[in-house]
């Protein structure tokens, strides 16, 4: 048996500790915001930075440093890394831990603490962090020794980036930070968590009963999720869907898993989804579900969501197979690995797709995606922000986008054609103020990337301190505002679902001059009025080098359609635009509820989703 050579220990202190073990798991940017008790860390980072071996971005608000961290991970798949102090610097950093939780983003969060003496005294500056945010972590340490942090640093990158991925909290406190020992470095995979074995293969019956599933489908459809972006499936993603030529749907977080000008393509489904992918899902008889999980902005009314279908559902997650839907053919493991085996599976058995066998089908979404397309509207008087988006998207189609939460993100999810880990939007937790610091992350991650923040006058002012930040480190992220003078989407459940109770809602009075609020922090201020202003501005923008933030002036009173009611099914949908005209030469018939004609071959009437 060989032994592994003694490494030879070093005295150091716990923040020696901390900030060597992150520069070995590849950690080149931090984002964060000191305090008195994580000074002893800040001093070892100032030392790393002097050497050039990290790079500290100082943020204005440790929300801003957390949503930071979250949008470098999702933009590059590693691990982002941000710090806060004790206290009020940790509870700070919550909101941006709960996003990266709900969505699955691998992240590691450092705080400081109080002195151990001193924690469970109500010290100065002590906050429970680790109880507080024991439901929105994958894990969480507090650090008792410093000769542990090695040691828990290199677990917390482990578990943060495999299985599921997640946020993983390492509560430091002072004195842990301040003393010495005999430093042993722990290097990445040199770890060892017996009671933590992620399923990775999926099991090969699993698989070959979900091929039988697929071959028999005349009406499958896939439906993709975040899990997929994670795991980096879209390759096999897109060979899957070509290979039995199956449409797809993405979800808000699996948007760019698969190719959106794809012709199998259907877009986004759920609240906002495609007409055309709503329908197609409440008309497949097979739903194969990858990497998503069933969230309730997607099925609206569950029990009729996909309701004739039969269900494949694959997630590393087993706490999420049969959680909200229970499916014929549950697959445990790596999306990527799954449909990897599936389709080695499907060579060794030969052709196993019948010729034609989804053709019907196909035509029958065309004449959908026909029929309900959605709509780019132009007014005379006023500058639509659908036409802002769409325009913005044509003229930087590669640009990794973050968004705000509003109206404005439904837009650029409707509008927008994205590639893999290009589209970065807080979707499970919808967090407003997520935009401009995300978008933060994700450029000093790919500097050499173009990185738009598309955001909405409310929720940006959430965050828009971090501009300072921008401005002082040259991030050269460019910032629209599509501005309505309202908290948009909240205007709009008012309008549809509260009489017109416009309450609280209105954000004009008190809205400040945002291109002279940019020009105060040293950024480029702009002003869009006009539909004749636009091209030219987004092109004088883009060409900029350096942070940008534009102000859109858009029609005030526009609404986001298509929409599912709140309990209504995916077939029910809202703001539909008017049927060009029903097939010729078809069986019609005439739905029991409205009225309206229907071809015989639906199951539920697209006027007003009553079953036929």
């Amino acid at each position: 048996m060989q032994l592994k050579p003694k490494i030879a220990s070093k005295r150091a202190t716990g923040a020696f500790a901390l900030i060597d073990s992150l520069k070995r798991h590849g950690v080149k940017h931090i984002f964060g915001y000191p305090g008195g008790a994580i000074l002893p860390v800040y001093d070892e980072l100032y030392r790393a930075e002097a050497e050039g071996d990290i790079q500290h971005i100082l943020v204005r608000h440790e929300q801003g440093a957390s949503h930071a961290a979250d949008g470098y991970a999702r933009a590059t798949g590693r691990v982002g890394v941000c710090f806060g102090t004790s206290g009020p610097g940790a509870t700070n950093l919550v909101t941006g831990i709960a996003t990266a939780h709900m969505d699955s983003i691998p992240m590691v969060v450092v705080t400081g603490q109080v002195a151990r003496p001193a924690i469970g005294t109500d010290a100065f500056q002590e906050t429970d962090i680790y109880g507080i945010t024991l439901p929105i972590v994958k894990h969480s340490y507090v650090v008792r020794e410093p000769s542990d942090m090695a040691r828990i640093v290199a677990e917390a990158f482990h578990i943060a980036s495999t299985g599921r991925p997640g946020p993983v909290l390492i509560d430091v406190p002072k004195d842990v930070g301040l003393e010495e020992f005999d430093y042993i470095p722990v290097n990445p995979g040199e770890v060892s968590l017996p009671g933590y074995r992620p399923t990775v293969k999926g099991n090969i019956r699993q698989i070959n009963q979900a091929i039988k599933l697929i071959q028999q489908a005349a009406r499958p459809l896939l439906y993709v999720g975040g899990g997929a972006i994670s795991a980096g499936a879209h390759g096999e993603i897109a060979e899957l869907a070509e290979h039995f030529q199956i449409p797809v749907t993405t979800t808000l977080m699996g948007k760019g898993a698969f190719d959106e000008k794809h012709p199998l393509s259907v877009g986004m489904l759920g609240m906002h989804g495609t007409a055309y992918a709503n329908f197609a899902v409440s008309e497949c008889d097979l739903l194969i579900a990858v990497g998503a999980r069933f969230d309730d902005r997607v099925t609206g009314k569950l029990d009729e969501f996909a309701s004739r279908a039969r269900v494949i559902h694959i997630d590393i997650d087993p706490a999420e197979v049969g959680k909200n839907r229970a499916p014929e053919v549950p697959i445990v493991g790596d999306v990527r690995q799954v449909l990897l085996d599936l389709l080695r599976r499907c060579r060794e058995m030969g052709d196993v797709a019948r010729p034609n066998q989804t053709k019907a089908w196909l035509e029958r979404i065309d004449r959908w995606r026909e029929d309900y397309p959605l709509v780019v509207p132009r007014y005379s008087d006023s500058l639509s922000p659908q036409e802002a988006i769409a325009e913005l998207g044509q003229l930087a189609p590669d640009a990794y986008y973050t968004t705000d939460v509003g109206q404005h993100q439904m837009w650029g999810a409707q509008f927008l054609k994205n590639g893999p880990r290009q589209w970065i939007s807080s979707a499970g937790l919808g967090t407003m103020g997520y935009g401009i610091p995300s978008a933060m992350g994700a450029k000093v991650a790919l500097p050499d990337r173009e990185v738009i923040c598309i955001a909405g006058d409310a929720s940006v002012q959430m965050n828009i301190q971090e501009l300072g930040t921008l401005a002082q480190y040259g991030i050269a992220v460019k910032t629209v505002i599509i501005n309505n003078g309202w908290q948009g989407m909240v205007r709009q459940w008012q309008q549809t679902f509260y009489g017109e109770r416009y309450s609280a809602s209105n954000m004009e009075v008190g809205m400040p001059d945002f291109e002279m609020l940019a020009r105060s922090y040293g950024v480029k201020g702009m002003v869009v009025n006009s539909r004749e202003e636009l091209h030219d501005a987004f092109a004088e923008m883009l060409a900029d080098d350096g942070p940008v933030l534009m102000d859109v002036r858009v029609t005030k009173d526009e609404n986001c359609y298509p929409m599912v009611a709140p309990g209504k099914s995916n077939a029910q949908m809202l703001g539909l635009p008017e049927r060009k005209q029903l097939e010729k030469a078809v069986e019609l018939v005439y739905c029991s509820n409205c009225g309206a004609k229907n071809v015989a071959s639906n199951h539920f009437c697209p006027e007003c989703g009553t079953k036929l």
